[in-house]
């Protein structure tokens, strides 16, 4: 278990010793954070109270588009098989929000009974009322996809003011819910509708803050021409600038995310590497998933911090006013009264100065930055705050209390150092995780696998050698170099392969490999093999880290394999 290191004076040099980094986050928001978040009531301006399940759970993908886009198909697609409760069709078919997760019996769990089971992370959602649950289930199933990361599916988002509406909830409060304590966000639009509605505007901009997690998939790519593709993807970068607000470029995966024969196929290379590419990306949440929520929980701790300082300066100028109003108030610390009683204005009712005070949280927000050095992208949205002061009552607030900050500082400075190095021995430990089963095997063996007889692979099942077909031409080359005892020096190949006008160091690669017998010249079987990955390189494949065995040339098998 947990063991604390000496008093309470070494407490706070020394961080806690865990065992694994889910306990040790659980711990450590349980005695040093939640705290601190109750006091100033954090849970009512930003985010519910985590919970075990949050620590414990697998990474979750969250997959968000207008409707008609593929979101189900792509689930579909990933686990290889329907799950209950899947509806496709062009017309919005699904309505609810729908967690596909892993189970051993199949089926369906309604939402009312999701938010009471303690080993799923979704008790919290409870807030979002009936309307929400009754739209809200959980798909269990058994494949082995859905063991190493479950996936959430959302209702196509609307663009007409009536549907919208009649949600009855609030649909991007509960996406930002979800986009907190998801491992990947996946936007998808179909490539003939890249139209983004006001709705889907919203909910973009619920996203924020977890910039890091979204990814964009321009599905349905194989149903339009090659010049098309490309005035479609400019088009949906030049939509995408206007909302995400980040100066860095947000990445967008090509293809076609469903089992149908390609329509087009022009494009076929390039919706493999996209595929590949994107797998790649889902396939390593399990291994990052650890430190994934380590960092969620120190902007949480961030996020408290600037919370409490504003509640705080909220706080202390109503103090001062009630002490001038009602002629005392106890428990009022010296300082606060010494340090604003000049900027006090003259006595007005309750409401007016509450309004006051939140009109000027914008000032208060510059104040905080300036006097505790934080960061104005740590500060939550002005506006919102705003509107969120409105229901409370500011006589209620907590003043200040030092030893809750002091235990999110200490958290912050000593305890999660030592997190991050348990993170990296925990990842040393076990073997390399990864997302398996479903569409990931399916472009892992066999000769579809991406690149299969392509670049370096070509000629790899054929009993000739591959470079033979071009070796008469290689040969005429080769006999103009002068050879030697049918050699040629490293110095006359060298002219010969810097008319590629590939980088030195990529001619050094090619000449490591096709120099077998490692004398420093080539004969014309090894000066063929590195005019053949010249070729390789120029067509865009990289290079093996080996000489693959099927480019070996004849001549030299015998005495390699007697070596």
């Amino acid at each position: 278990m947990f063991s604390w290191l000496g008093g309470d004076d070494r407490r706070k040099k020394e961080p806690e010793v865990f065992q694994t980094v889910s306990d040790g986050l659980k711990k450590l928001y349980k005695t040093k954070l939640l705290p601190l978040e109750e006091s100033y009531k954090f849970h009512e301006f930003h985010s519910p109270a985590l919970e075990d399940a949050d620590f414990d759970n697998k990474p979750m993908v969250l997959l968000v588009g207008q409707y008609s886009t593929g979101k189900t198909s792509f689930i579909r697609y990933l686990l290889e098989q329907d799950f209950p409760g899947m509806r496709i069709g062009p017309e919005p078919t699904t309505d609810s929000f729908i967690a596909v997760m892993h189970g051993d019996t199949e089926g369906v769990i309604p939402g009312n009974a999701l938010v009471v089971d303690p080993k799923k992370p979704f008790r919290k959602l409870n807030a979002f009322g009936n309307a929400f649950l009754n739209r809200f289930v959980c798909a269990q199933l058994t494949n082995p996809v859905l063991e190493s990361i479950s996936v959430i599916d959302t209702p196509g988002i609307l663009s007409g003011e009536k549907q919208r509406i009649s949600r009855g909830y609030d649909f991007a409060a509960v996406l930002e819910w979800f986009a907190e304590r998801v491992d990947r966000i996946i936007l998808l639009f179909d490539a003939h509708k890249l139209d983004i509605s006001d709705e889907f505007s919203e909910v973009i901009k619920a996203l924020k803050n977890h910039e890091d997690k979204i990814r964009v998939v321009l599905n349905k790519a194989d149903q339009i021409e090659t010049q098309q593709l490309m005035r479609v993807y400019g088009a949906l970068m030049w939509s995408l600038g206007k909302i995400v607000n980040t100066p860095e470029v947000i990445r967008v995966y090509i293809g076609s995310f469903w089992s149908h024969p390609l329509l087009i196929a022009d494009n076929r290379k390039l919706f493999e590497a996209e595929e590949q590419d994107l797998f790649k990306d889902i396939q390593s949440l399990p291994r990052n998933a650890a430190l994934r929520k380590l960092n969620d929980l120190i902007k949480r701790a961030r996020l408290a911090k600037v919370n409490v300082f504003t509640l705080f300066l909220c706080l202390e100028k109503m103090i001062l006013f009630f002490f001038f109003f009602f002629g005392g108030v106890t428990q009022v610390h010296a300082y606060i009264i010494s340090s604003l009683k000049k900027e006090m204005p003259a006595v007005f009712g309750r409401e007016n100065k509450k309004k006051e005070l939140i009109a000027s949280l914008g000032d208060i927000y510059k104040r905080i930055e300036r006097e505790h050095q934080i960061s104005p992208g740590d500060f939550p949205n002005l506006k919102r705050m705003q509107d969120q002061l409105q229901a409370q009552d500011l006589t209620k607030f907590q003043p200040l209390k030092s030893k809750l900050l002091e235990a999110a500082d200490d958290m912050l400075a000593h305890d999660i150092a030592g997190l991050m190095v348990l993170v990296r021995q925990e990842e040393t430990r076990r073997p390399a995780a990864a997302v398996k089963g479903g569409a990931f095997d399916g472009t892992l063996h066999g000769p579809f696998n991406h690149g299969y007889g392509e670049g370096a692979g070509e000629g790899i099942d054929e009993a000739d050698w591959v470079v033979a077909r071009d070796k008469p031409a290689y040969d005429e080359i080769f006999y103009t170099l002068s050879p030697v005892d049918g050699k040629v020096t490293g110095a006359n190949a060298k002219r010969e392969m810097l008319k590629s006008k590939l980088p030195n160091s990529v001619l050094g690669k090619i000449w490591k490999l096709a120099d077998i017998d490692k004398d420093g010249m080539l004969d014309d079987d090894e000066f063929a093999l590195a005019n053949h990955l010249i070729k390789v390189k120029l067509e865009g494949h990289e290079l093996p880290a080996d000489l693959p065995a099927h480019l070996l040339p004849p001549s030299k098998r015998k005495t390699i394999a007697e070596c």
